[in-house]
């Protein structure tokens, strides 16, 4: 690693540009300059991941990744690492500006990225001043280049050199105090150099400036911009309020045309303008430059400042870039029109992956306006809640609640259905079943008027109010009302380009067609749509596809293909994060239960529920999500022979939540175990005559299954061929065979009443299969309390899926947020002390979430952690092995000694 540290107009960039042209580095180099006070992570790694892209090995490793709402920044950290770790071929990886990070979290990234990188990836970063990034371990172990101002300065035959390329040559007299007045200060000499350019005394001149790097500097922009025509004086002072210009830009603040011509004959004659693009229509002034240059306006034309930043600030809105525009009117403290502008734009940047940069827009408002605005409270709940500090996102909710009638009556329904829309989501989360409701109830009538154009709302605000809506009102059980608004959702996002949102409504879309649609093709068709949109723009780890991954794994679970399921319920368990979208959290743990009780392994079930109950502490409305989870831990007990306890779950649940479909199946199964199939035939009776649903409809083949039992039990053989013909019918329009493996009849039983010919001849031979010769005892109304496991997980006759391997990777619990931050740190040298240290917390609370992490993961030693994570897809693959298959036995990682003790 090398790092070039010099104040500004040391040479830095020049030097760098420099050996990347002559080092014969094509296609090895990627280039990021880093934006002034760049605080937002995610635009700062994007850029980087598109930089690495662009080299010929990274063109191959990186997958492309498109900005989304909740995109982290340690995560893409992550993927990079993962991309790269079979790097072979050496690419530099140059970072310029690193001083202008201005978020600590970005920092600790790009340490981390530096600790845990492939050894072919080699970073150049260059700075105006040291910062933190854990320099001295490398500077200790010898693995770090160090470039000061003292090796950056020109000797004399340097300069020589630099004034003949400038097409000047000085006599040495002059040349020598030049070079002694600048102490071979890059900027100073180069600008000496332009200036002498025709001067008409160049001894003179050698001889009038002395003093500071800054006083050197304004004696010779000064002289610059003499020579410079008066229209380009006029735009280069006018234009120096920006970060970066281009022609039309540089029009609309000069009011005259000609502003791209001018920028780029500047950019040909010197170093103060650098090109930004390949079509050389953006520009930026040398940091120097820029900043001599607004001293100047500022001197010579102070009343014009604000009016300049407003006129920018206009152009940029009216160009699609709202972020600088709301920077300009904030510089002109125009606060009334820098609040209008992120009042109406916040969403779309929200879509852009740009959280993190309205977080910092709004932290630039005066205190005493971010108190009381109503239109800024509602981003800044937003901004809270993407952080999952639910009781801030309140806060700022009441006071958008309060503040309503301060906001100009034009503006009110914008305003109105933001609100809707964010306390939807905040309802959502917290499950609140009323407060869904009622926002549902009111953004309705919006998503369903015919004409939103009197409202105001922009194409991004009406999608995303759709999309929250339908996601809103699949949880609430209204799965009618929520796939109109999904679909008319989706529609929307691809007609006005928001890929996030449409993938966001496929994801859920499929889920609902999941429980509703027969057969189960239509959402497994919409989840694959949802995965491979997901995969085009880098999204796979998105907590959003965990819900497309839990679909695509219980239609394959009723279809017995549970290796397939298994792999998608790790892809889930990897993506889902049960602190900011916990509802979603409960549906992976209902549908690792399934897989479970499909399986056979029915004390990871009962493992599961306990994790689910875990979850459902986070929600105000817990038993409604926990209810189907319970129903199969029901299943797995009474599967264990363990009838006694299923009656005491049972007798626990209200008699509310005992009328659900899937709590009768359940009672059936337990009340056939117990030798009650009357009482097995009167729970199942709702189920099946329609009158209580049971989603998805392949359960209803389980509750006919169970039917059949009793009927036989009961001596009705005509009700019990009747129920059973009916649970090959619904069995077969998907092929859901485990419908008839989690209390499966005896071969005998099936025999009498499946058909021997007809439509499900294949169907009924697949199953005779799979059944077990004689009864169990658990599932045909034996009555006893013990029996083996033969049920969803049989194989063949009597046996039974193996219990999982104690060597298995497996995700016990999800990972908060900050135990994945402590994670991505285990795989590196660091001891406990030095984690906290990077990561501003206490060792205490380190070590904390390292035995949480430990017993999630199943492990006992910090190195079979790393590998587990490894296996599991948490963690990149060591750059210096191939990562572990998931299921391969856990080993050390890629650290060296085992740190358990110091952690």
């Amino acid at each position: 690693m090398a790092v070039v540290s010099a104040p500004a107009g040391g040479g830095k960039t020049v030097l760098l540009r420099s050996w990347t042209s002559e080092a014969d580095l094509a296609g090895r180099v990627a280039w990021v300059s880093v934006r002034t006070d760049e605080r937002d992570p995610q635009q700062f790694w994007l850029a980087v991941l598109g930089a690495l892209r662009r080299t010929v090995p990274g063109a191959a490793l990186i997958r492309e990744l498109t900005a989304a709402p909740a995109l982290d920044g340690w995560a893409v950290v992550e993927r990079l690492l993962r991309d790269l770790a079979p790097l072979d071929d050496r690419v530099w990886l140059v970072i310029d500006d690193v001083h202008e990070l201005g978020s600590a979290d970005l920092l600790r990234q790009l340490e981390l990225l530096v600790m845990r990188a492939p050894p072919e990836l080699r970073f150049v970063l260059a700075t105006r001043h040291d910062v933190r990034l854990g320099l001295h371990r490398l500077r200790l172990e010898g693995r770090l280049t160090e470039i000061r101002p003292a090796d950056l300065r020109f000797s004399l035959d340097e300069a020589r050199e630099l004034f003949a390329a400038a097409g000047t040559a000085p006599a040495e007299s002059a040349l020598v105090m030049l070079h002694e007045r600048t102490e071979g200060w890059a900027a100073g000499l180069r600008l000496a150099a332009l200036s002498l350019a025709g001067h008409p005394d160049p001894a003179r001149f050698a001889a009038e400036f002395s003093g500071s790097e800054r006083t050197v500097a304004e004696y010779l922009l000064a002289e610059v911009l003499e020579r410079q025509s008066r229209e380009t004086r006029h735009l280069l002072l006018r234009t120096s309020v920006l970060e970066r210009v281009s022609g039309p830009l540089a029009d609309a603040l000069t009011g005259s045309t000609g502003g791209e011509r001018v920028l780029q004959e500047l950019e040909a004659a010197n170093g103060f303008v650098v090109s930004l693009d390949a079509a050389r229509s953006w520009f930026r002034y040398h940091h120097l430059f820029a900043g001599l240059l607004q001293l100047e306006l500022r001197r010579t034309a102070p009343d014009e400042v604000d009016a300049l930043h407003r006129a920018a600030a206009r152009w940029l809105e009216d160009h699609g870039r709202p972020a600088e525009a709301v920077r300009h009117a904030q510089a002109a403290k125009d606060w009334t029109s820098a609040a209008r502008l992120l009042a109406d734009h916040w969403p779309g940047l929200h879509l852009d992956g740009k959280a993190a940069t309205v977080g910092a827009l709004l932290g630039r408002f005066p205190a005493e306006m971010r108190a009381a605005d109503a239109e800024l409270a509602v981003p800044a709940a937003a901004d809270e809640l993407a952080a999952g500090s639910l009781a801030e996102a309140e806060r700022f909710m009441g006071l958008a609640a309060r503040r309503t009638e301060s906001v100009p009556v034009t503006r009110r329904s914008r305003l109105d259905v933001q609100v809707s829309t964010v306390r939807l989501v905040l309802a959502r989360q917290r499950m609140n079943l009323p407060a869904l409701a009622e926002e549902a109830r009111r953004l309705r009538a919006v998503a369903d008027a015919p004409d939103t154009a009197p409202l105001g709302l922009s194409g991004d605000l009406r999608a995303l109010t759709l999309v929250n809506l339908g996601i809103a009102e699949h949880w609430g059980a209204r799965p009618t009302e929520a796939e109109a608004h999904l679909e008319h959702g989706i529609a929307l996002a691809r007609r006005i380009g928001r890929p996030y949102l449409e993938f966001l409504g496929l994801a859920h879309r499929a889920s609902i067609a999941s429980v509703r649609a027969s057969p189960y093709a239509r959402a497994e068709e919409l989840s694959r749509q949802a995965i491979e949109l997901a995969g085009r723009h880098g999204w796979t780890d998105e907590p959003a596809a965990g819900i497309a991954y839990i679909t695509l794994a219980a239609g394959l679970v009723f279809r017995r293909r549970h290796e397939e399921a298994a792999d998608w319920m790790l892809r889930a368990e990897r993506t889902v994060r049960a602190e900011v979208e916990p509802m979603t959290a409960m549906a992976v743990r209902y549908v690792r239960a399934l897989l479970e009780l499909a399986r056979g392994r029915h004390q990871e079930v009962l493992a599961t529920f306990q994790a689910a109950e875990r979850l459902a502490r986070l929600l105000d409305a817990p038993h409604w999500p926990l209810m189907r989870t319970r129903a199969l831990r029901l299943h797995a007990l009474v599967r264990l022979g363990e009838t006694g306890r299923a009656e005491q779950d049972l007798a626990e649940i209200s008699e509310q939540d005992r009328a659900r479909g899937e709590i009768r199946m359940a009672e059936a199964a337990l009340r056939l175990a117990r030798n009650d199939p009357h009482a097995a035939s009167a729970a199942l009776a709702p189920v099946l005559s329609g009158a209580v649903p049971v989603p998805p409809t392949t359960w209803l083949a389980h509750a006919q299954l169970l039917e059949a039992i009793a009927r036989d039990a009961l001596g009705d053989p005509v009700a019990a061929g009747t129920a059973m013909r009916r649970a090959l019918d619904t069995v077969g329009i998907d092929g859901a065979l485990t419908a008839f493996l989690f209390h499966p009849p005896t071969r005998r039983l099936f025999d009498r009443y499946a058909p021997d010919s007809g439509r499900h001849t294949a169907l009924v031979d697949e199953i005779r299969g799979l059944l077990p010769e004689t009864e169990t005892g658990t599932g045909t109304g034996t009555g006893t309390e013990t029996g083996t496991e033969t049920g969803a997980g049989a194989q063949g006759s009597g046996s039974t899926e193996p219990a999982r391997p104690a060597d298995s990777p497996r995700l016990l619990d999800p990972l908060t947020r900050s135990e994945i931050r402590v994670l991505r740190y285990l795989p590196t040298n660091l001891s406990a002390p030095e984690i906290a240290r990077e990561l501003s917390v206490s060792v205490t609370t380190v070590r904390t979430h390292v035995r949480h992490l430990f017993t999630k993961l199943d492990v006992r030693r910090r190195s079979d952690a790393v590998a587990v994570a490894r296996a599991l897809g948490l963690l990149a693959p060591s750059p210096d092995a191939p990562a572990p298959a998931p299921g391969a036995a856990t080993g050390a990682a890629d650290t060296g000694a085992d740190r358990s003790v110091s952690l």
